[in-house]
């Protein structure tokens, strides 16, 4: 195995430890003050990490350039970080719930119903969510509520910052499972009427995936939830999470998706992958300072994908 360059490895463990200390000093503050310094370390960074912001920038002058102007931008890309590191002092923090009860301090959970009427059909439930906001803390609500969801996620590049990372998606009878990784047990686990969480809002070029609309331009975008939906009939249900100004986490479980199904396999494929992408495009525009914005979502272009 080749061995890390030295900076990286002095970077993923400066990150490291610091994570420790923030997950220490987390629950030594009230809460509202807690975010406040996350706030500032997220400014903070948008001040050091150039190629963060500048891609930030970029990418959301791509998707609103049309409707903002530079100014409103630059903006935006500043709220990106703040609200960044308030939703990661969340999730943080949250690694001292214990409780629904607990949970329900300062998250809201809206349309329960909405997943309940989905689990009633028996075929299994798949919560399609994304990138925004504090979204790792769907998973500790679901777990709490005792879904015991199978969470299907990218592996991170340092192996203790993984750790980490699983660590806290199994808290609470979660399931964590790399992506591209344990297929067969997500195909039993909506047999069985179980629930998985799946995200599809990443260019992720080493995975199967199909060139849909994101913001009017062509986004490479994993297939495998659709391919787990159509084989299964898994009712697809999205899910999205956010801070709103009450200073409250408010978590949304939307209505089915229903499935498009013709038989022309390949159709079918890009048609669900689309409404899919449609509707996380859609929660992306209602709360633009709290999606990923940094990420390469057009990286990918034709000819690169994985065939």
């Amino acid at each position: 195995m080749e061995k890390r360059p030295f900076k990286k490895r002095i970077k993923y463990a400066f990150l490291y430890w610091f994570i420790k200390f923030l997950i220490f000093t987390s629950n030594l503050m009230p809460r509202r003050m807690w975010l406040s310094v996350c706030g500032a370390l997220g400014r903070l960074a948008y001040s050091f990490s150039s190629k963060s912001r500048n891609l930030t920038i970029y990418h959301l002058g791509l998707a609103f350039g049309n409707d903002k102007t530079p100014q409103e931008i630059v903006k935006l890309s500043k709220q990106v970080f703040v609200m960044m590191g308030k939703n990661a002092g969340d999730v943080i923090r949250s690694l001292r719930v214990r409780t629904i009860n607990d949970l329900n301090k300062f998250l809201v959970t809206h349309g329960i119903e909405n997943y309940e009427n989905a689990y009633a059909k028996g075929k299994g439930v798949m919560f399609l969510t994304s990138h925004v906001g504090a979204f790792d803390l769907q998973i500790t609500n679901m777990a709490l509520r005792g879904l015991n969801p199978n969470i299907v996620g990218t592996a991170l590049k340092d192996a203790k910052l993984n750790e980490l990372l699983v660590q806290y998606r199994n808290a609470y009878g979660a399931i964590a499972i790399e992506r591209g990784k344990e297929s067969v047990r997500l195909f039993k686990a909506l047999k069985s009427g179980g629930s998985i969480a799946i995200l599809i809002d990443q260019d992720i070029r080493f995975l199967k995936g199909r060139f849909v609309d994101f913001f009017g331009m062509k986004a490479y975008t994993p297939i495998g939830a659709t391919i787990l939906a159509l084989r299964t009939g898994a009712a697809v249900v999205p899910t999205y999470i956010f801070l709103g100004d009450d200073g409250k986490q408010h978590m949304h479980i939307l209505p089915e998706i229903p499935l498009v199904i013709t038989g022309d396999e390949e159709q079918d494929l890009i048609t669900n992958t689309q409404n899919f992408t449609r509707v996380t495009e859609e929660v992306v525009r209602q709360h633009p300072e709290q999606w990923v914005w940094m990420h390469e979502r057009w990286k990918t272009r034709p000819g690169q994908e994985v065939k």
